[in-house]
């Protein structure tokens, strides 16, 4: 199955993600909405099976031994769509629109004792199936399983033969379609000997009922009957703990620290004036604290290219984020839709790749960087090159597995060309900006040649205790959110509360501003001046406290199993939780860089 049959499919793909963009009066669903006159023919396309509690583990329904036409066609789809697994084909059902059907025969079916057994270890996973009608999705079980009793224990499996399809339309539209086995007897696969076949007969309904409701999107939540479930609501707990966090670390470093700055700063400028009349070492020597590392505390740090390309990637995930959830705001796409995220997600990455690139370019060239070129190849490899090993490792599991989430390799070759001609090129454009438009440093205080030796640190200022503290303190912000957001992208709940979402983002960089504003002090105050790569550490830190949770959340909080589902978690939840360092320690860094500058242009020195 490929998504690009022509050469002029490009523009047809693209379509989609462009409508994204400019925000038209997009119903959800409704581009795919088809006008139908009675007794029009109504496709039904088949589209895949996977375990209930594994939701990146799907199949091709097809795969399964179902009833399927001699010549199997697929549909065509978008990229989205493909990313998000969906290998849509035509069906044997043949529904009518606003014509009732009562339990025609699909198909006959001989299946195999091995074909049974491929059935019973479906329905024991607990398979489910979806169909799509008009672009609405409808999903049951494969089958029926019972358990019952400790002793004589009971194990009984059954296979749904005879589906009842329920639609309802207004006008000349679809609304609404599901899809119910409520009054059906499911057909038992127990007790076949080995050598025996087993007779099926698949049968189907189609019942269409007058809607008053004129749009999808105006169904109420629950009225469908939906086959996931929908329990997401306002979860005050997690927003009233968020904001007293948020209001306690703010007044810290408000009240706290700003005071205890303005006697710092009060001190050390009448120590100055005191003692204008000896020599800068004799000061050097009576004074201790934050201002006497005042020649040392801009000194550049090792490995300036690498800090760069971190912060450059850092900043383009910071603006992809804030786009993605301003978006969903906006309601410039239809997050139930197929693939609608995936498709926003690749298009804002790469014409955010310019950010990354300017960024990076520009602050390495303001430190003194000299090897702008090689700066550029890390500052786009940085995300890319995991990315890409992750990728590899997920894809070649689920395409060893048979799996519809491994990519096709047209698809493979498009976002590669995405990368290529859009992400890249973005890049160095943004590079040779930044690299232009850099001013000098300028920093408050003059760097000696020589660089101060640092005292002995106790264990509390130790770079360790700084990762656990400014990283645990982030995520407590977001704990109780990070919840339901796992539960919606490795669950079946669906999230909708987008304005909730950017308050709790919000909250998190505010949080990761302030914690390492009050690191960096103090460690400045015990003269360590290595705060360049330890800022961005320090909260940094707070995507290894994400993977820790999704290693609890996989442990006690889901029912995921199986080779396919576990490598694709920890392989994206890995690498989630290297996005949150990027973006939270180039929040932390250029925080601390702030402060830093602010505090010393406002001491008084010779």
């Amino acid at each position: 199955m490929t998504i690009l049959g022509q050469p002029g499919s490009w523009s047809c793909q693209c379509l989609p993600i462009l409508i994204l963009l400019l925000g038209t009066d997009y119903e959800p669903g409704v581009e795919g909405v088809t006008h139908y006159k009675a007794g029009d023919p109504v496709i039904l396309y088949v589209n895949k099976v996977g375990p209930y509690h594994n939701p990146q583990e799907t199949y091709h329904y097809y795969q399964l031994p179902v009833c399927c036409p001699e010549k199997i066609r697929h549909k065509s789809l978008s990229l989205g769509e493909v990313l998000d697994g969906d290998r849509m084909a035509e069906s044997l059902y043949e529904i009518r629109f606003r014509e009732n059907v009562e339990k025609r025969i699909l198909c006959h079916m001989q299946l195999s004792s091995a074909q049974v057994e491929q059935l019973r270890q479906a329905i024991e996973e607990l398979y489910y199936f979806e169909f799509v009608v008009d672009d609405l999705p409808i999903r049951g079980f494969v089958g029926y399983m019972e358990e019952s009793g400790f002793l004589p224990h009971s194990h009984k499996i059954g296979l749904w033969t005879h589906l009842d399809f329920h639609l309802e339309f207004h006008g000349d539209r679809i609304i609404f379609a599901n899809v119910s086995v409520r009054d059906v007897k499911p057909h038992s696969l127990d007790g076949l000997r080995s050598d025996e076949l087993l007779g099926l007969t698949h049968t189907y309904s189609v019942r269409w009922s007058e809607t008053s409701v004129e749009r999808r999107s105006d169904r109420r939540r629950g009225d469908d009957g939906g086959f996931f479930p929908r329990t997401l609501e306002i979860h005050w707990l997690s927003i009233i703990n968020s904001m007293v966090l948020v209001f306690l670390l703010v007044g810290f470093v408000a009240v706290i620290l700003m005071r205890v700055l303005r006697n710092d700063l009060a001190r050390y400028n009448l120590d100055e004036e005191t003692t204008s009349g000896g020599s800068s070492d004799d000061f050097d020597q009576g004074d201790n604290g934050w201002k006497i590392i005042h020649t040392d505390v801009f000194r550049f740090p090792p490995y300036r290219g690498l800090l760069c390309a971190v912060l450059g990637v850092g900043a383009q995930f910071l603006a992809l984020g804030t786009g993605i959830i301003v978006m969903a705001l906006l309601g410039m796409f239809n997050v139930h839709r197929h693939g609608a995220i995936n498709s926003a997600a690749i298009l804002l990455y790469a014409l955010t790749c310019c950010i990354s690139g300017y960024v990076s370019s520009h602050f390495y060239r303001q430190i003194g960087g000299e090897r702008w070129v090689w700066n550029i190849i890390l500052t786009t490899s940085l995300f890319s090159v995991p990315f890409f090993l992750t990728w590899s490792v997920v894809n070649s599991v689920h395409w060893a597995n048979g799996s519809t989430q491994a990519l096709p390799a047209t698809t493979i070759l498009l976002l590669l060309t995405v990368w290529l001609l859009v992400g890249f090129p973005l890049t160095v454009i943004g590079g040779i900006f930044g690299k232009n438009n850099a001013s000098p440093f300028d920093a408050p205080c003059r760097t000696k040649n020589i660089a101060r030796e640092i005292p002995p640190q106790p264990w509390y200022k130790s770079t360790l205790i700084h990762m656990t503290v400014g990283g645990f303190l982030p995520f407590s912000a977001i704990s109780v959110e990070l919840y339901y957001i796992f539960a919606t992208v490795w669950g079946r709940e669906q999230y909708t509360l987008y304005g909730i979402l950017f308050f709790v983002f919000a909250i998190l960089l505010s949080v990761g501003a302030c914690i390492s504003i009050a690191l960096t002090y103090f460690q400045l105050s015990g003269e360590d001046y290595r705060w360049w790569w330890r800022s961005v550490l320090s909260v940094g830190s707070t995507g290894l406290f994400i993977f820790l949770y999704s290693v609890f959340y996989y442990a006690r909080r889901s029912n995921m199993s199986g080779a396919v589902q576990t490598v694709e978690f920890f392989g994206y939840s890995l690498l989630t939780g290297y996005v949150f360092f990027l973006m939270l320690g180039t929040i932390s860094f250029f925080s601390s860089l702030k402060f830093i500058r602010y505090i010393y242009v406002n001491l008084k020195m010779d």
